[in-house]
């Protein structure tokens, strides 16, 4: 059975960060190790008056446990870091679990702006940090402002492909592997990403619905994540997140409940399973 270190914070409340890692990443048969950077009642988007512990000093102890146990993820997932001290310390596990024979893949979801603007509480500083981490990392997984604060690149509200393209390409300098944009839309119906493998790049769309759907980009990294550290290209691993993500928000809209609290995700997970066995 395949290992994936999941190191997000949790969330009692709103289906982000851990608390739809754990499912989805189960749902594939593989076996998900989280590692949690903070507990909250609730995720913080549009959200007053949640409660909040900070788990940082925990991170390395619990990973130095594991090492000692002879526990070695496949794979390393990092998500929102809420400092820059956590962004160390996910670069000291990459080592921890490193060795002349041996090194996790390495997935990172640079979670830190969107809109153009950093997330509330990152000094000016951390875009770089991020980017160091980036270079450690196989695959990256970043919305278009985050992409344009790791390349230096200026963030367009209005853009083309050409510039989705040259983002893209800048990105490829700050992983290991591959890239995926996501959060493109060239209009208002369609909305999806480009995944790159440094020789091609690929756009994938689906539908748009109104409104802001939050933990979906977590939900999204995590159904790619699982599959490429079953071995499927990040093409195929693209194409299904997007499909599972955007039957999620569908199924929310639909239902018309509040998407504060997160997408309807869950009556989909069996979907998963069955979706990498049609690709064996």
């Amino acid at each position: 059975m395949k290992r994936i270190a999941a190191i997000h914070d949790i969330s009692g409340v709103g289906k982000c960060s851990l608390t739809a890692a754990i499912p989805i990443i189960s749902a594939f048969g593989i076996e998900c190790n989280p590692v949690p950077t903070a507990v909250l009642s609730t995720h913080t988007g549009n959200i007053n008056g949640y409660t909040f512990r900070d788990l940082t000093d925990e991170i390395l102890p619990v990973c130095r446990h594991w090492a000692s146990l002879g526990i070695y993820p496949d794979t390393v997932y990092s998500g929102y870091l809420g400092s820059a001290r956590q962004v160390s310390d996910v670069k000291e596990i990459i080592s921890l679990f490193s060795s002349s024979d041996r090194r996790p893949f390495v997935a990172v979801d640079p979670a830190m702006a969107d809109s153009g603007i950093l997330y509330k509480g990152f000094g000016e500083d951390f875009p770089s940090l991020m980017a160091n981490l980036c270079k450690s990392a196989d695959l990256i997984i970043p919305n278009i402002t985050e992409a344009c604060m790791l390349t230096g690149m200026p963030y367009k509200e209005q853009y083309d492909r050409d510039y989705i393209e040259a983002l893209a390409e800048a990105l490829l300098d700050y992983t290991r592997k591959y890239a995926v944009i996501t959060g493109v839309s060239f209009d208002g119906d369609r909305i999806g990403c480009l995944a790159c493998d440094g020789n091609e790049s690929r756009y994938y769309f689906s539908d748009k619905y109104p409104g802001t759907y939050y933990g979906t980009g977590d939900i999204f990294a995590s159904v790619l994540v699982s599959l490429v550290t079953l071995g499927k290209s990040v093409f195929e691993g693209a194409e299904k997140a997007l499909n599972f993500t955007s039957r999620a928000i569908r199924e929310t809209y639909n239902e018309g409940t509040d998407p504060r609290f997160g997408v309807a995700f869950e009556k989909y997970l069996y979907m998963l399973n069955r979706a990498e066995e049609e690709t064996e």
